[in-house]
């Protein structure tokens, strides 16, 4: 059940670069969030920019704190980082559908694109099977939550495109080798990051025989299915094969086997 609640600032602080890290009090909406899910925010103090904005639930904790991550991309987060402790949002959350838990036998492979890894950090905090994380950006730069995703007992593989940090090249790359290592063991799938590169892990994995649990959130403007910003295309049983579904009321979470590719 989602909720709209005053969130109150207790930290927002630099991680590093251009990522931060805020939390808010919001007692209301913690108690129901799951991994996944997301939160609309509406920016204290930016009278001119009247849109919420989507962020995804990093982490939850007992005493209602919730945690989101994000970067200064425009004016919107730039403002969002200028907010001090006692400023308060107006939040409507948790929204969306979360990811499904892994089974007690299956491992969880969470594959990660920049700062898609913080959607996905929840899951691997709360899973009782410890997993891999494959972390794939640019440059080392854009590599984030690295020290904690190792704290939850995950494995944890990177990729950089230039080569300044792990693996040179894609983060798709890293998914044979952890396929050769689980032979015969049930492997459960999820990504979270750039739209491209979510369509080839998609595809990629239903190759392998394996779905996967894709967090396909898109740029929002109501966040609760009215206005259908955030469609994506998926298959449905008609004559064009796919039909647009709202990422915000009927995900952001897409099996891969449910995306249509075309």
């Amino acid at each position: 059940m989602s909720v709209r609640q005053n969130g109150e600032i207790i930290n927002n602080n630099l991680l590093y670069n251009d990522y931060y890290k805020v939390d808010f009090y919001a007692p209301e909406i913690t108690k129901n969030a799951k991994a996944g899910q997301f939160i609309h925010l509406k920016i204290a103090k930016l009278e001119d920019r009247i849109l919420r904005r989507p962020f995804s639930i990093c982490n939850v904790s007992n005493d209602g704190t919730l945690t989101i991550l994000y970067k200064v991309v425009g004016k919107g987060t730039e403002h969002l980082s200028k907010l001090k402790k006692c400023d308060v949002c107006d939040i409507m959350g948790p929204l969306g559908n979360p990811y499904s838990p892994p089974l007690d036998d299956e491992i969880p492979v969470v594959i990660a694109g920049g700062y898609g890894a913080a959607s996905t950090y929840l899951l691997l905090h709360n899973s009782q099977q410890k997993g891999y994380l494959l972390l794939g950006g640019r440059s080392k730069d854009d590599l984030i939550l690295v020290d904690e995703y190792k704290k939850t007992g995950s494995t944890v593989l990177t990729s950089t495109n230039d080569g300044s940090y792990g693996h040179k090249g894609l983060v798709t790359e890293l998914i044979p080798d952890v396929l050769a290592k689980n032979k015969g063991k049930k492997l459960r799938f999820y990504a979270c990051g750039p739209m491209g590169m979510l369509m080839a892990v998609g595809q990629q994995l239903l190759k392998e025989g394996f779905d996967a649990e894709l967090s396909l959130d898109h740029l929002m403007c109501c966040g609760v299915g009215a206005c259908f910003a955030c469609v994506i295309k998926v298959k449905a049983n008609n004559e064009d094969g796919w039909r647009y579904a709202r990422t915000c009321s009927e995900g952001p979470i897409f099996k891969a086997s449910e995306v249509y590719y075309g």
